[in-house]
């Protein structure tokens, strides 16, 4: 045990004085931020330019109230001119683009007869707008057409909001569900990139030492499982310290940001969500957005959540990086790498399609559960699934069976790593990893 402490203690601050180590630590919290903040000024930006649309009405059926202008579409009427001239117009000059309403005798005939016109391909938002007025006062036309009282109708439109319970009487909300898939997102995420980033690390390490001949001074000292061992847990202790400085500066930042410069932080993260979610949103907060995310927040298992992440994020990385460490053991390079990653990326690939696939629409359903056990997948697939609340015998089986898995596979990479790192100038094929597992002593 004191060899391994050695070993982990040499690999921690191996990793710790490296500089590009040192740089990422306080230079990734600030890119983040600023580029989430470059993204959410550009939005902005974007949103500020005024769309000139003119339309050519020969229906009849529009008129200047069904075109009112927005914030960012302006429209102007060019019925008089005719359907040639406007072209014309909108092709020579700075106009967005055209709308030609044709006239028809049939109403569904002129849903389809509609046409728009314009120098450039006209944006997703825009087309939707315009569609969505033309859908409704053709319904309202066909309605009267009908005899139908269109006011009624619309007297008669009752929003529900249908209040969520579960059975011991715990209130739950629409914005509560979106915090959970987040967070459940955010934490699977960030254990594949851990895995990748510091998994990887344990690799190149492996493979400097061995190209450099160090590490046949070293397995005259210790134990080849130790030697992997203390690899693997000085790297995850590194990468742990990495990720909880950046937890510190990026809340630093954000608080600074937020009072010193005005800059609405959750009002950049929602900058993406469709118009009616974030309306919903705000109606829900009651303009008041920060206090109700941060009460939302606080009705999550947050204890549980961050034990669990912990035990996770250390399974899954342990797993993996036994892995990684078997794979830089048995090449001399890593260009040699390439056909062994391929079997290892494939779960972890899959755990994060499968978690944002299944978990987010269903996540107690049987294929986000099935794959909250398997090992490979488990660490991912259960970390997005924790925030909706998993019964303690679900995590005790997936639990276990990580354990179980990671001390079997540990136990294979070992055999591996003892004989790989001490072969040279061959490049190792599957056949020649399979007859190392079978080696004794």
């Amino acid at each position: 045990m004191s060899k391994l402490k050695l070993i982990i203690q040499r690999e921690f601050i191996a990793k710790v004085r490296n500089k590009s180590f040192i740089v990422m630590t306080f230079l990734s919290p600030l890119i983040m931020v600023g580029m989430g903040a470059l993204v959410y000024f550009l939005m902005k930006k974007n949103d500020e330019k005024v769309k000139e649309i003119v339309y050519v009405d020969h229906s009849g059926l529009f008129s200047k109230e069904d075109f009112k202008n927005t914030k960012t579409i302006h429209y102007q009427d060019f019925t008089a001119l005719g359907v040639a001239e406007t072209k014309q117009k909108v092709e020579e000059g700075n106009h967005y683009g055209a709308l030609i309403i044709p006239k028809q005798d049939s109403l569904e005939i002129l849903a389809k007869s509609i046409e728009f016109y314009s120098k450039d391909s006209p944006g997703l938002s825009v087309m939707n707008t315009l569609e969505n007025k033309i859908e409704q006062k053709i319904r309202n036309q066909k309605l009267n057409n009908f005899g139908i009282d269109i006011n009624k109708i619309n007297a008669s439109r009752i929003q529900s909001d249908i209040k969520m319970y579960n059975f011991s009487g715990e209130e739950s909300s629409k914005l509560i569900n979106g915090l959970k898939i987040g967070v459940g997102a955010i934490a699977g995420y960030l254990l594949m990139m851990f895995v990748i980033i510091y998994g990887s690390s344990v690799m190149r390490s492996v493979i400097e030492e061995k190209t450099s001949r160090i590490i046949e001074v070293i397995v005259s000292s210790v134990k080849p499982f130790q030697l992997m061992l203390g690899k693997i847990i000085g790297n995850a202790s590194a990468g742990l310290l990495q990720f909880f400085i950046w937890g510190i500066l990026l809340f630093i930042i954000s608080t600074v940001a937020s009072s010193i410069f005005g800059i609405d932080m959750v009002e950049m993260q929602t900058a993406k969500l469709p118009a009616e979610q974030l309306e919903a949103a705000k109606q829900a907060a009651g303009g008041d957005k920060m206090q109700l995310v941060i009460q939302e927040i606080l009705r999550l298992p947050i204890l549980k959540m961050f034990l669990l992440f912990i035990f996770y994020f250390l399974g899954g990385y342990m797993l993996y990086s036994s892995l990684f460490a078997a794979v830089g053991a048995a090449v001399d390079n890593e260009t040699d790498t390439q056909q062994f990653m391929l079997p290892i990326m494939i779960p972890l690939i899959l755990g994060v399609y499968v978690g944002f696939a299944t978990v987010i629409n269903d996540p107690h359903g049987p294929i986000s559960v099935a794959f909250s056990y398997i090992p490979l997948t488990s660490p991912i697939v259960m970390l997005m699934r924790v925030p909706f609340g998993v019964s303690w015998y679900e995590l005790a089986i997936s639990m276990t069976l990580l354990v179980v898995t990671f001390v079997f596979m540990v136990w294979l990479a070992a055999k591996i790593y003892r004989v790989g790192i001490l072969m040279y100038g061959k490049k190792p094929t599957y056949k020649d990893l399979y007859k190392w597992l079978k080696y004794k002593g």
